[in-house]
């Protein structure tokens, strides 16, 4: 007897969109069929015609910050802010936790605290920093799913960013094991050529930290994954820019792949208000033109997927100095909106939801080796997510499952809502750490 069918008019499957039976045993699917085959199950689901079955999304770019300032974000709130949003797995950020997590000791400190909370599926990343450099190897045996470095201040001491230098000494020793690095690309002598005077203006801020911070930052890894050939990642891209740098290098066939993140394919500069700084991400987000941009290029393939850069903070922190932007903690809370938001974006300007999809969950579970994840067919995990894609919802900050009620979602109208979502065949049971396969 099998545990549950799902039967749905529409249905993401592997080869496109259509009916299907979904059939789970065991925490795996281990049918897709017809949507009216005849199937033996202990419990049977008929989704209504406006809904669509997905995958369950797979964000790789989170920040839990549990333990240490689990006050910004912790593992039980995360996790449900994930689930909520259809996103059942993420990968944790080695910040802003503390320890970091850059040694097999800090790991386990990290794992330990997330699986006695975690409502999705969990995996880590580990940290390039000077002090790690040399004894990456054991923090991947250990089963991060890579590391993230920052090429200007991290905005927290006790993950400080790696100098030119640093960077290629990194790239050298994770390619001699075949890791993956993923980079915070903003070089910090541009940054400081334009640190002053920033205040309440957002374009001011947006002058702070220009598209040269990115590209030259971005070649710079560019260079390094060419003479060592280590693979590598650019985080949270910003700059439409950078973007002819990147095609060319994949041209190449360098081992280089990009994400951007849906704040950038939502909101605008000229319409975030002076003194808005729930808005303030760093990278910015630029212009209406930079924008679309940014989303040719994920429709071409230039840049692969979208993570949502989940980075909450405390209320007081990120409206601290009263508006202004050189003052207030930078990062969205974004988890929960994250499919949403794409999917509202997208359906604007003709893509399709099979499309939203392949960025939100597919590429990034097949980029992570997650073979188990992203797909709805035989032989995956049963993360699957009910979605019904042309239902109106208004964000309201407060009703959000993130521990703190900010978000530069306030207020916006987004199209599509998750109304179940199950994980490993369950719609109660938790997720379970992860380990790099």
């Amino acid at each position: 007897m099998n545990d549950l069918v799902i039967r749905a008019a529409r249905a993401v499957l592997p080869d496109g969109e259509g009916p299907a039976s979904v059939v789970v045993a065991g925490g795996q699917i281990v049918a897709v069929g017809p949507h009216d085959a005849p199937v033996a199950a202990a419990a049977e689901v008929t989704l209504g015609a406006d809904e669509v079955l997905l995958p369950g999304g797979v964000d790789t770019h989170v920040h839990v910050n549990e333990p240490g300032r689990t006050e910004w974000e912790g593992f039980d709130s995360a996790t449900r802010a994930a689930r909520a949003g259809g996103v059942t797995t993420f990968i944790d950020m080695p910040l802003n936790s503390i320890p970091p997590t850059v040694s097999v000791e800090a790991l386990g400190v990290k794992r330990a605290v997330a699986g006695e909370k975690s409502h999705v599926n969990v995996g880590f990343w580990g940290g390039a920093i000077p002090s790690s450099l040399g004894s990456l190897r054991s923090l991947w045996e250990a089963g991060v799913f890579g590391f993230k470095c920052f090429l200007a201040p991290s905005g927290v001491d006790e993950f400080p960013h790696l100098d030119r230098d640093q960077l290629r000494a990194a790239m050298e020793e994770i390619a001699s094991f075949g890791g993956l690095l993923i980079v915070h690309a903003e070089d910090p002598d541009v940054l400081s050529r334009h640190e002053s005077g920033i205040g309440r203006g957002y374009g001011s801020f947006v002058e702070s930290r220009p598209e040269s911070a990115e590209t030259s930052a971005i070649e710079a890894v560019i260079d390094g994954v060419r003479a060592t050939g280590v693979r590598a990642h650019i985080l949270h891209l910003s700059a439409a820019a950078a973007l002819p740098l990147i095609a060319d290098a994949k041209a190449e066939g360098l081992p280089l792949t990009v994400e951007t993140c849906p704040h950038y394919l939502t909101f605008d500069a000229a319409h975030i208000d002076d003194g808005a700084t729930q808005y303030k991400c760093c990278p910015p987000i630029r212009s209406e033109a930079n924008r679309d941009a940014l989303w040719r290029a994920l429709a071409e393939g230039v840049i692969d997927f979208v993570a949502s850069d989940h980075s909450p903070a405390t209320a007081d922190l990120k409206f601290a100095g009263d508006g202004d932007f050189g003052v207030a903690w930078g990062g969205i809370a974004g988890l929960q909106t994250s499919l949403a938001a794409v999917w509202t974006g997208a359906r604007l300007r003709g893509y399709s939801l099979a499309q939203v999809s392949a960025w939100t969950s597919a590429i990034p579970a097949a980029w992570a080796g997650l073979a188990s994840k992203g797909a709805i067919e035989a032989g995956r995990d049963a993360d699957l997510v009910v979605f019904a894609p042309e239902e109106p919802w208004e964000v309201h900050a407060t009703e959000l499952q993130h521990r703190n009620p900010v978000s530069a979602y306030d207020g916006r109208a987004l199209a599509g809502r998750v109304r179940r979502v199950w994980v490993g065949g369950s719609e109660d049971a938790d997720g379970v750490l992860l380990d790099r396969p």
